[in-house]
């Protein structure tokens, strides 16, 4: 007899399925952003547009991928210290392979995705969800610290403000605030539940997790990773401004620094996965204010987005599965002993 279509596929094939979808999903929307961006070089001319990008070598094409790997290098040890902080035992090159598989999943909303890399620790070390879960507020909620302040830094320093900018870094700020408040936090759930009345699974986890944020309550941790993410971000902030620079369109460090900063967190407010679209939206509307013509800003935006986001991904897709296959492999012998 036939077997039912409402049978759950196998989990062998249904691990492939969703890796192709994953895979569509990224290229899909790669092309829409590509398309946008292309759409926006043919209003100008697209000899104006290839001729600003002819502007780049090949060693300045390296150098800003430099930059994007000290960024994920310097985030990738922070990532490490909060993970040995916590009672993970790990060592760094392990810890490093998760955080870098990661970003595999960073075009999803909020990057939930990420949190794949609680799956390989799990895996490895034999530890619940809730345990390791803290990892990924902290880390989110380290970032958002450092880009809010380093938003509000440059935005000091720049000759001219950017609107809601100074809106958009106190909600950075202030997120990263409640993510660390092991109390704060642990009261949003409770009252959550209480109002909607609904969810007890997720809250009672989110409360678990909160409880344990506890173990990053040391100023000077906290201070020493702050540096570890402000160096990072500015470093691919760094790389715009070289861009730009390149492309005969310098308008400061500082204000180079902040539009990329803006962008990517007001891409990231937007909800769409990876802050995809919106983000480049806002670099280019912002750089048009700054008098840049379409020909340097639609090419500029979109050569930097593929020198941080995309290729992060890329790194990520790389590495996935092999932080795959190691933690299946790492999880037979916890099971064992």
């Amino acid at each position: 007899m036939a077997m039912s279509s409402t049978h759950p596929l196998p989990r062998a094939q249904a691990a492939p399925n969703r890796r192709l979808r994953d895979t569509l999903v990224l290229a899909g929307l790669f092309a829409l952003v590509l398309a946008g961006l292309a759409a926006l070089a043919a209003a100008t001319g697209w000899d104006e547009t290839r001729a600003q990008i002819a502007k780049l070598s090949a060693w300045q094409i390296g150098l800003l991928l430099l930059l994007s790997l000290v960024n994920y290098a310097l985030r990738g040890l922070r990532w490490h210290m909060f993970t040995r902080r916590l009672g993970i035992d790990l060592p760094f090159l392990t810890n490093l392979r998760h955080f870098l598989g990661g970003f595999a999943m960073s075009v999803t909303p909020g990057r939930v995705g990420e949190l794949v890399r609680m799956r390989w620790i799990g895996r490895e070390t034999g530890l619940p969800f809730e345990s390791t879960a803290p990892l990924m507020l902290v880390d989110r909620a380290s970032d958002l610290a450092a880009l809010g302040l380093l938003l509000g830094v440059t935005l000091a320093f720049s000759a001219s403000g950017i609107a809601f900018g100074v809106p958009v870094t106190i909600l950075a700020l202030l997120a990263a605030f409640v993510a660390t408040r092991p109390k704060l936090l642990a009261g949003l759930a409770t009252a959550g539940y209480r109002l909607t009345g609904r969810f007890d699974r997720l809250f009672a986890k989110i409360r678990r997790a909160a409880r344990a944020l506890g173990a990053f309550s040391s100023p000077g941790l906290m201070a020493f990773a702050g540096l570890l993410g402000l160096a990072g971000w500015f470093a691919e902030g760094y790389a715009f401004h070289l861009l730009l620079v390149w492309m005969g369109a310098d308008i400061g460090v500082a204000k180079a620094v902040a539009i990329f900063v803006f962008a990517g967190l007001a891409g990231g407010l937007t909800g769409a996965p990876g802050g995809v679209g919106g983000a480049e939206a806002a670099m280019v509307a912002l750089l048009s204010l700054e008098g840049i013509g379409l020909e340097a800003s639609v090419p500029a935006t979109a050569i930097i987005r593929v020198t941080t986001l995309w290729f992060a991904i890329g790194i990520g897709l790389a590495v996935f599965p092999l932080a795959e296959r190691l933690s299946k492999r790492h999880a037979h012998v916890v099971e064992d002993h």
